[in-house]
């Protein structure tokens, strides 16, 4: 009976199934001058199909060009990027949006300069997305390799050097900027904290004695100013250079480091708050305060080297902190990091040293120093789990999924708008007599986010701050907490340890083996939703067929599901990384989605999505696998569940009906 069943399964499988592969690429270089090259990406792309632009608008997945740097000093990028011929901009049904493609052919090229004597290979990646009138496929990542053969020194011409080196785009340009001017607020944040501002008068006061001239106090102000920018600079380069481009760039999704940086930012964080002080070896200051007392240049410099040194239990976390967030701006992150924080603590020092009667002007030292250290501490704090988040991301262990997040953080402000209104105090605060309207105003806007907050725990999107929690789908339920026993009250649904809510609230694997796993225990199919977090014909399914309450209780009790989605692109440890052929092609396994995509294509014959497929506990197919395009209406789908279902308990009938059996199959498979 088992066998005659899986021998129909396998006709209408091997008679619906497909790979597609509509897109051949082919690289090719062609050299301009003594020293240049174009490198260009031709896309041949089958008839019905198409590929998106570098710039298709919201919602598909944008072509994207990724060059693996053998060195930054072998070759340089023309400052235009890559470019590409003009796109068809028209609608588009599979996202319902006029967007930017390509079709029968697209062309890319990027002119590079070459700067080495000696030959390389140039390596990258294309990722780009195909799609035809009614579906699309997982987005793929398909590498390149470029043999340049390397030019005469004579010939490498140096001021096209450094021209060439300049190839950041536009958005990295703004986000430099960005960076250099959440750096500069930083260092006005470091400016009001107790370690530095009482430094202030201090430091005018010693100017105003050594200068014999207003002229020469400016003078010496703006060496100072400068020596403390030298000083903070000086240290970001040396970050660069330690850890390097590469491993700074790679910080934002290494494991450990985020982990590492959790733990930083925590320490910083408690040090704020008045748990202990950080402090630098007592020696250093002692030496570099002497030395400051030489005079000219040299003790001018160590005198701002002294500032760095005593203000270090507070600058300190400050600075940890924005090394961290430059981290993701590569070598030149830190760099630019430190340049705007180290202005903003220059720019008052030097001005008031040069006009010292501005003083007059600046507000007594008091309590009101160590509220904004206590401040930065609890934004020290929030901070941290941002990077224990993309930690849990990365390993994907769900441990901090999105409410617990949004709750931790709830907490914190909650605490930090307690404490500006004087509701809470720590052991170096002084007696709060009244409430100032700097204050009041702050701890409106902290009280304002926590309340904006709270419905985040119940699903709501929380736009403003949605850069920091984990994204909506990471969460134990995107309906919000509460949902799933809504759900399971009305539909039998359950949780068990290694499900996750998916779509209608449905309790699903990620994890095929898990899964497979669950389906023996609980003597239940196992369905397989090949699915993609960018397929619109995989939403257009999961909200007009299985919102159906018939069909949800079905998923729900019926059969264990399991999600893959095939355009996951969380890395793979490197010891699952392999390389194996799909469709005739080497195939590097690289991420999860590569993992699931190789797995649907080599099992099942296809790479189309959504594709959903009815597997009984040894892993044979029960049924015929289905599409949106076959059954993407209540009806069609429910009628291939009910077959589904009732097929795999004609496998284990009495041999008295086997006959009965045999007929029914060969009915509901016709």
């Amino acid at each position: 009976m088992k066998k005659l069943i899986v021998f129909f399964t396998a006709i209408t499988f091997i008679s619906s199934a497909q790979i597609f592969d509509p897109v051949k690429w082919d690289f090719s270089q062609k050299k301009l001058d003594k020293n240049k090259i174009e490198l260009s990406f031709k896309a041949t792309i089958d008839n019905g199909w198409y590929i998106y632009s570098q710039d298709a608008g919201e919602g598909p997945v944008s072509t994207e060009f990724t060059f693996f740097d053998p060195s930054p000093d072998l070759y340089g990028v023309d400052k235009n990027w890559v470019q590409e011929q003009v796109p068809i901009e028209e609608f588009d049904p599979n996202f319902d949006a006029v967007l930017k493609y390509f079709k029968n052919e697209a062309v890319f090229s990027v002119k590079i300069h070459v700067l080495s004597t000696e030959d390389f290979d140039l390596k990258g990646e294309v990722y780009y997305m195909t799609c035809d009138s009614t579906q699309c496929l997982p987005p793929e990542a398909l590498e390149f390799s470029f043999g340049i053969e390397g030019v005469d020194g004579s010939l490498i011409d140096k001021s096209l050097t450094e021209e060439s080196k300049s190839t950041e785009s536009t958005s990295s340009g703004k986000s430099m900027w960005a960076l250099f001017f959440i750096a500069f607020l930083s260092g006005f944040a470091a400016l009001l904290t107790p370690c530095v501002f009482p430094m202030i008068p201090l430091t005018v006061s010693f100017f105003t004695k050594q200068s014999k001239t207003k002229a020469r106090g400016i003078i010496n102000a703006t060496i100072y100013g400068i020596s403390i920018i030298i000083i903070y600079v000086a240290l970001g380069v040396g970050v660069s250079s330690v850890f390097g481009a590469d491993a700074l760039n790679n910080m934002a999704t290494n494991v450990y480091f985020n982990i590492g940086f959790f733990l930083l930012l925590i320490i910083f964080g408690a040090s704020f708050l008045g748990a202990f002080e950080l402090q630098l070896p007592a020696s250093w200051v002692n030496k570099s305060d002497k030395a400051s007392d030489k005079g000219g240049l040299i003790g001018i410099f160590f005198m701002a080297f002294t500032l760095a040194l005593v203000s270090f239990s507070c600058t300190g976390p400050i600075v940890g902190t924005l090394l961290v967030e430059a981290s993701t701006g590569g070598y030149f992150g830190p760099i630019i990091g430190m340049l705007g924080f180290s202005l903003a603590i220059a720019l008052p020092f030097a001005l008031f040293a040069a006009f010292p009667g501005w003083l007059n002007s600046l507000p007594q030292s008091g309590g009101w120093l160590n509220s904004v250290k206590v401040t930065l501490g609890f934004l020290e704090i929030a901070l941290a789990f941002k990077f224990l988040s993309n930690a849990d991301l990365v390993l994907q262990a769900h441990l901090l999924e999105r409410e617990l997040f949004i709750a931790i953080w709830i907490v914190i402000f909650g605490l930090l708008t307690m404490y500006l209104l004087g509701f809470l105090k720590f052991a170096h605060d002084s007696d709060l007599k009244y409430i100032s309207v700097s204050r009041l105003s702050v701890a409106i806007l902290t009280g304002t986010l926590t309340i904006y907050m709270i419905p985040g725990l119940w699903g709501a999107p929380l736009k403003i701050i949605n850069a920091f929690p984990p994204p909506m789908q990471y969460s134990e339920s995107p309906q919000g907490i509460g949902a799933s026993q809504i759900v399971s009250s009305h539909s039998g649904i359950s949780s068990h340890e290694g499900q996750h809510i998916g779509p209608q609230g449905l309790m699903v694997f990620h994890d095929y083996d898990e899964a497979l796993v669950h389906a023996k225990k609980v003597n239940k199919p196992l369905m397989i939703d090949f699915t993609g977090h960018a397929c619109v014909n995989c939403r257009k399914m999961e909200e007009q067929v299985w919102s159906d309450q018939y069909v949800k209780d079905m998923l729900a009790n019926e059969v264990v599901l399991v999600s893959l989605y095939v355009d996951e692109r969380i890395s793979l440890p490197e010891s699952e990384q392999y390389v194996t052929t799909m469709a005739g092609k080497e195939k590097k396994v690289k991420t999860t989605g590569d993992k699931w995509m190789v797995f649907q294509a080599n099992t099942f014959g296809t790479n189309s999505q959504p594709y959903y497929v009815m597997l009984d506990l040894n892993e044979k197919q029960i049924i015929e696998p289905a599409n949106y395009q076959d059954y993407g209406s209540v009806s069609l789908f429910k009628d291939w569940l009910e077959r589904g279902v009732q097929l795999l308990s004609l496998i284990h009938i009495s041999e008295p009906t086997r006959q009965e059996a045999i007929s029914y199959a060969v009915f509901c498979l016709k």
